[in-house]
């Protein structure tokens, strides 16, 4: 299953195909008992898309048996016991795909000529991603970071790896009877190495860098990195070589306070927005000025969710789920439509926007 969203791979999704690109979306849990209804729900969603495969008459039956095919060997690659909040398959002539969200999602079926996209887009947005490097002086290991967890990188050459000469002297490095490894020169290049590396994994998918390793091994990455340098230094060594969870705990403190930080940063610019008559709050007034292209900001609770219809004219008005014009996704619509058009976008603790209903705005004018 993908998790991690480019902009190369959002643009390669966005592409259109030859009709019909089916999209199937449907919310999963974490943990019981909530995801004991998760397969059942699974393959009654995937039945439903190929339900309306069958009833559409401009399907032929070759491209139907073909995407039925696709459906079937994407809900095979599904993998509930790692499921995240909620599930998205992709499935065009040919080819299939299955993305993990750390977002939920509204269960629905979808035939267009591109795939439905938002919801990928406002999970990536609201899951606030970050790189944690640990180094040592025999392996430096990338873990890829979101929400509550960390995961291992296995790409762009990571776990970067090599041999020390000392049979000894891993042992030694780890409970720091090994002064003089990080002065080696072939650490030296070792770590250069890393930072390299690491370089280009940045240009392809910028985010917070964290490293991780003993004292002197940080030391030395001030001395020769480039991005490591400039990166939050967090002096805990044995994680090249430790578990996910390990890391999570280590680094958890920083992305907690980072988080913080952020939370009272957007207070202030909404505030000084409101000051200055430059403000929109409430689904209708910011989807408004989000199809406008006037959101400069654009703030959103966590769990914030609320179903509309087109009330005619230019504004939403409250629907229940499930009525035939019911837009249940509007707030991953608003948060597309915000970054299509620049804005920056920010996703904050329930109860944050209270006095905003759950969705706020910094306008450009």
């Amino acid at each position: 299953m993908e998790h991690a969203l480019s902009p190369a791979t959002l643009t390669e999704l966005r592409r259109p195909r030859p009709y019909p690109a089916v999209s199937v979306l449907t919310p999963t849990h974490r943990r019981e008992p909530d995801n004991a209804q998760d397969p059942v729900r699974l393959r009654n969603v995937v039945a439903e898309a190929k339900k309306q495969l069958e009833a559409d008459p401009s399907v032929t039956r070759e491209r139907r048996m073909d995407l039925v095919e696709q459906l079937d060997r994407a809900l095979a690659e599904v993998d509930l016991t790692h499921a995240e909040d909620g599930l998205a398959i992709f499935a065009a002539p040919g080819e299939h795909q299955v993305w993990s969200l750390a977002r939920t999602v509204p269960e629905r079926v979808v035939l267009s000529d591109t795939f439905l996209t938002r919801n990928l887009v406002a999970a990536q947005a609201s899951e606030r991603p970050f790189w944690v490097l640990s180094v040592s002086a025999d392996q430096v290991t990338l873990w890829n970071g979101g929400a509550d967890r960390v995961a291992e990188e296995h790409a762009n050459g990571f776990p970067l790896t090599r041999s020390l000469e000392d049979p000894d002297a891993e042992r030694q490095e780890r409970v720091g009877d090994l002064p003089s490894t990080f002065r080696d020169e072939q650490t030296r290049h070792f770590l250069r190495d890393a930072d390299t590396a690491v370089s280009a994994v940045l240009r392809k998918h910028p985010r917070p860098l964290y490293v991780t390793g003993e004292t002197a091994a940080l030391s030395l990455l001030d001395e020769i990195g480039t991005v490591t340098k400039e990166a939050a230094h967090i002096p805990h060594g044995g994680l090249a070589h430790g578990t996910p969870d390990a890391v999570w705990q280590a680094v958890r403190p920083l992305i907690t306070a980072e988080a913080k930080k952020d939370v009272d940063a957007v207070a202030r610019e909404l505030e000084t927005a409101r000051g200055r008559k430059a403000f929109a709050a409430g689904v209708d007034e910011v989807w408004q000025s989000a199809t406008e292209g006037r959101v400069q900001l654009l703030a959103v609770e966590e769990n914030y969710r609320v179903t509309v219809r087109d009330g005619g004219g230019d504004h939403l008005v409250p629907a229940e789920s499930g009525d035939l014009d019911a837009r249940e996704d509007i707030v991953d619509e608003i948060v597309e439509q915000c970054l299509e058009t620049g804005a920056e976008v920010r996703f904050v603790p329930d109860g944050s926007l209270a006095d905003a209903k759950g969705i706020a705005g910094v306008l450009r004018y």
